[in-house]
């Protein structure tokens, strides 16, 4: 029960500090690269950021007031749906774009545009992707920066609206506003672009982590194949009775599932074990269960 603890102490431990990693990198975004060229994206970050293009109050300020709002009414009308690590994220991402802004502010109290002028497109895409590579991070480790999904749970409890679809008209209505700010049509598409570029990036984030693969593996000798998987990999093994058509003898084949940068251990105990064995592997769409994935059906 102890050594239980412990684990589930170490790994919400790890989830909290890739958490607050992940929020670094995209308050570094917000602070070095779009809040300097006065681009905006969509999420409550993006209505904090027009705000403070048209009245000066600081994002982080916005941002913190927005939130709380939000899961007030969330609390209230879907229940204790958020976990703390979303309460964790908002008050953290309100420290750190508050800490990166005063470091970078010059004497004057102005963030300096680190890319010099007329660099725009380029501060949209770097910023767009320090943007995506964070909030990849944060919801790897099952964290959330709140906003509108907040919005988007309470609309889909009461409306046959997705959520993906409801966030996607959310964004939509924040970036198509900043027109009303500067009156141009280019910082609308800077918008689009960083939040084209911030899903790309955090696809691509995700799905790295979590992309799993399947062993099947052939050896005489897979009882010690079996045994160094479960012992030093730490992953369940399988065994299926098979028969080869050829030969007519009965085998044995060992079934693992596992992560892909998991895969190189495999390969080098099966090979320090039994180097003639033949391994397939292949990439699957989705595992989940103990040590993969949650399963999660509404």
């Amino acid at each position: 029960m102890e050594a239980l603890l412990r684990k589930k102490l170490g790994r919400e431990s790890r989830d909290y500090l890739a958490i607050t990693f992940g929020l670094i990198c995209y308050s570094i975004g917000w602070a070095a690269f779009l809040l300097p060229y006065q681009i905006t994206t969509g999420g409550v970050t993006g209505i904090a950021a027009i705000i403070y293009y048209a009245t000066g109050v600081e994002i982080q300020i916005s941002y913190f007031i927005i939130n709380a709002v939000f899961l007030g009414f969330a609390l209230k009308i879907l229940g204790p749906k958020f976990s703390v690590k979303t309460i964790y994220a908002i008050f953290m991402l309100t420290f750190l774009l508050w800490f990166f802004q005063m470091i970078l502010k010059d004497d004057d109290g102005k963030l300096p545009r680190l890319l010099g002028e007329g660099q725009d497109f380029m501060a949209c895409v770097i910023g767009a992707g320090l943007l995506g590579f964070g909030l990849g991070i944060v919801f790897c480790n099952n964290g959330s920066t709140g906003g509108t999904d907040i919005i988007a749970w309470i609309i889909n409890k009461y409306k046959d609206i997705t959520l993906g679809r409801m966030m996607m008209y959310c964004d939509i209505v924040i970036i198509s506003s900043c027109y009303l700010i500067f009156h141009d049509w280019r910082r609308v598409l800077f918008g689009f672009c960083v939040l084209f570029v911030m899903s790309i990036v955090i696809d691509y984030v995700v799905n790295s982590a979590r992309q799993s693969v399947q062993f099947l593996i052939f050896s005489k000798q897979y009882e010690k194949i079996a045994e160094a998987i479960a012992t030093k990999v730490d992953r369940g093994v399988t065994l299926l009775d098979g028969q080869g058509w050829y030969s007519k003898q009965e085998v044995k084949v060992i079934v693992v599932l596992a992560k892909k940068r998991e895969s190189l251990d495999i390969f080098r105990l099966v090979k320090d074990i039994d180097p003639n064995a033949f391994i397939s592997q292949s990439n699957v769409v989705g595992v989940y269960g103990e040590g993969f994935d949650q399963l999660k059906v509404k």
